[in-house]
């Protein structure tokens, strides 16, 4: 990691809205390249709308995270807020079955958390996982069930790729 994307992610942890809006500006420059920041990307994603705005912005145009990126991404989904959470889930879907060690989470994110985008994000993740996302098939079954149409789409859809 550069020393400027580590001086970017210090300024997306600031206590300053507009060092936090600065930072994400200049890692919304980078495009691809500011991928390093991600976990720091999807935390910000929380602070004041400027700052979300520019984050969704930078999240969008980055690929997977990086393998050591899983942890701390997982455990940012038992956040009961909607931006951060919903964005670690998008890219541990975006990691595809190299996720799979955050099934769990991404499960009981999809059956239990409190905002309804973080849940059908979550069950989206679990379908891009695919076939070792198995153990998710119980919950999805129950989710396929429930009222939201989008939510019970994304869980059929889950479900088949897991069973592919």
């Amino acid at each position: 990691m550069t020393a400027e994307i580590t001086s970017l992610i210090e300024s997306l942890r600031s206590d300053s809205a507009s060092q936090r809006q600065e930072a994400a500006s200049e890692l919304l420059s980078f495009g691809p390249d500011a991928a390093p920041a991600a976990v720091a990307l999807v935390e910000a994603a929380d602070s004041d709308s400027e700052t979300c705005d520019l984050v969704t912005a930078a999240l969008e145009d980055l690929g997977p995270p990086a393998a050591e990126m899983l942890t701390p991404l997982a455990a940012i989904l038992q956040r009961p807020s909607l931006d951060s959470p919903y964005w670690a889930a998008t890219l541990l879907g975006r990691l595809e079955a190299d996720a799979a060690p955050a099934i769990g989470e991404l499960i009981t994110a999809a059956a239990e958390h409190p905002q309804l985008p973080v849940r059908q994000r979550a069950v989206w993740a679990l379908g891009k996982i695919g076939p070792p996302a198995i153990a998710a098939l119980e919950t999805l079954e129950k989710i396929s069930a429930e009222d939201d149409p989008r939510l019970s789409s994304l869980a059929g859809d889950s479900m088949a790729k897991i069973r592919a």
